[in-house]
């Protein structure tokens, strides 16, 4: 058995058919949707690509990691999936993006040689890069905001795509004609988003992951090698929102819904909201002309990205493998695109925190729910424990803090969280220093169960409150209602018993503890014995008997 995990970047929830968009088709996902299980709440542990990663390939919370932001090391040492499934025989490798930063200073201390085998796994979330690229080749005047080689630049080389940076120059932008010649209609600029991409869409960043991708599972066909995990991680469709032709004008300015907000959102909003609403990213995707350019666009990454994925789940039909491999489609986060006012991610509504979750199971025990939803509340450090147990590995419940979701799949209904968490930590955006706030105190906390969505905010900031059966569209704050003292104390009790977890034990599980204890009065360690008949006589046997005499 294999498991091929698909993930998508800034893919939000509800931008796919399946799950209700009345515009855009994804037939590809939708069919995978068919033939495994929809979870309808799953929700990342951050809203922001690093860190919501780092908690999907741990297994764990950003506070137990330590990746809270996007460049924070990932500490060497800590497991990775690709560490838990080597160790009872799956190879894992990666195909894309990660947004890791390796802990340079860490592999340093302890001598370990960063063109090592070890030396790579630590840098590369504890994958073995089939290829990595983490997509954001974009160059300023102090250089490269990705200091690394860009393997998708060396193939678009390779293709004939002229400059050092063809990632900047084509993949992602078009053409604006003038008198003098073409100009680079660079797709930073968000009113070029109507423009195709100035690239062959073949060669463009999705369907050249696929390729890498189909060129894997071949080689591990023709090598023979062992049951594999492969991690596919698209680079879209986050932004530079520009797409090529044909699919830059599938979509147009009728096919972008309403934005979910309203003017009394801005009236006495929460402070870290009105800091968001009103940075430069908020700004823009409040104007509507930045939506009609932008979202079609976006539409149009998402179409492509599951035309690519009929390409894929072809092969894996053709092949066989369809039989045998576990098959997830999700998300690092979600993109607001103007829904409460704001662009990106980063809050806790529903479009930046919740991902669309598809597993599909190939074995027999899953065909009692084939084509269903489930609505049990599913975080993104579920996926490893779920790789794990799929694999035929035990739990590892010290170290991995999400849990199975193969019950889920099999059709049990297994004893279950009733709420969700993530966190944020905004201490490198200059909203901190704006509300006057220390690193230590720029986080947010998420709580959320069947009915409610809870924000704690550090630094003696007011909470948030949303009441998801009433006001689906979160557009009503009560954190400061006294009507609703008794839901925020109960949220405020949820998140103390959160806090006060065992998160960093991680060397030592329960069953070594319970195994070992009472043990040490065997190996002859006697404390409070006062005659040596108070304890079994088999204890003492090495400190009774004959003095022993010392040889001259």
């Amino acid at each position: 058995m294999n498991i091929l995990y698909i993930m998508f970047d800034q893919l939000r929830f509800d931008y796919l058919s399946c799950a209700g968009h009345p515009h855009l088709q994804t037939p590809h996902i939708d069919a995978m949707a068919a033939k495994g299980v929809r979870f309808t709440r799953a929700y990342v542990q951050s809203p922001t690509c690093g860190s919501s990663r780092m908690s999907s390939y741990t297994g764990r919370y950003p506070s137990s990691h330590g990746v809270q932001f996007n460049s924070y090391p990932l500490k060497v040492g800590e497991w990775t999936m690709g560490d838990h499934l080597r160790n009872i025989g799956m190879s894992c490798s990666l195909i894309g993006k990660t947004h890791m930063v390796a802990d340079a200073v860490g592999m340093e201390r302890l001598g370990l040689a960063p063109d090592s085998v070890i030396g790579v796994r630590q840098s590369e979330c504890g994958f073995d890069p089939y290829v990595r690229d983490d997509g954001l080749w974009a160059e300023g005047v102090a250089g490269f905001y990705d200091p690394k080689r860009s393997p998708y630049n060396e193939y678009l080389k390779q293709r004939g795509y002229p400059g050092d940076n063809p990632w900047n120059d084509f993949a992602n932008a078009g053409i604006t004609p003038g008198a003098a010649g073409d100009e680079l209609a660079s797709g930073w600029f968000m009113v070029n988003a109507d423009k195709p991409a100035n690239i062959a869409e073949e060669d463009s960043e999705t369907p050249w992951l696929t390729s890498k991708a189909i060129e894997f599972m071949e080689d591990q066909r023709a090598n023979g090698t062992g049951p594999w995990c492969a991690h596919l991680s698209y680079i879209k469709p986050h932004w530079p929102y520009i797409v090529p032709a044909p699919y830059h004008d599938m979509y147009g300015p009728e096919d972008v819904l309403s934005a979910v907000r309203s003017e009394a959102e801005r009236e006495g909003a929460h402070p870290v909201f009105s800091g968001m609403m009103n940075n430069p990213i908020g700004k823009s995707f409040s104007r509507e002309e930045v939506r009609r350019k932008v979202i079609p666009a976006y539409m149009g990454l998402i179409k492509q990205a599951d035309d690519q994925m009929g390409r894929l789940f072809a092969y894996l039909e053709e092949t066989g493998r369809m039989r045998d491999t576990m098959v997830v489609i999700t998300s690092d986060h979600g993109d607001y695109l103007g829904d409460h006012w704001l662009g990106e991610k980063n809050l806790f509504h529903e479009p930046s925190i919740k991902v669309p979750l598809i597993v599909y199971d190939p074995r027999a025990a899953a065909d009692v729910t084939r084509g269903s939803t489930c609505d049990a509340l599913v975080e993104a450090i579920d996926l490893a424990p779920t790789f794990l147990d799929f694999a035929g590995g035990a739990p590892l419940g010290h170290i991995l803090e999400g849990h199975s979701l193969v019950p889920w799949l099999h059709g049990a209904e297994p004893d279950w969280r009733d709420h969700a968490v993530a966190e944020f930590d905004y201490s490198t955006m200059p909203l901190c220093a704006k509300l006057g706030l220390q690193p230590k105190d720029a986080r947010l906390f998420m709580v959320t169960d069947a009915r409610w969505k809870f924000m704690h905010a550090e630094g003696g900031l007011p909470p948030m409150l949303f009441d998801l059966q009433e006001d689906p569209d979160e557009l009503v704050d009560l954190g400061q209602s006294p009507q609703h003292d008794d839901v925020i104390s109960l949220m405020y009790d949820r998140l103390r018993h959160w806090g006060l977890r065992m998160s960093q034990r991680t060397t030592i599980s329960d069953d070594q503890i319970e195994a070992g204890r009472g043990q040490s009065a065997a190996k002859g360690i006697l404390l409070g014995v006062y005659e040596a008949d108070e304890v079994a006589p088999e204890l003492t046997r090495n400190i009774r008997g004959p003095v022993p005499h010392r040889s001259s």
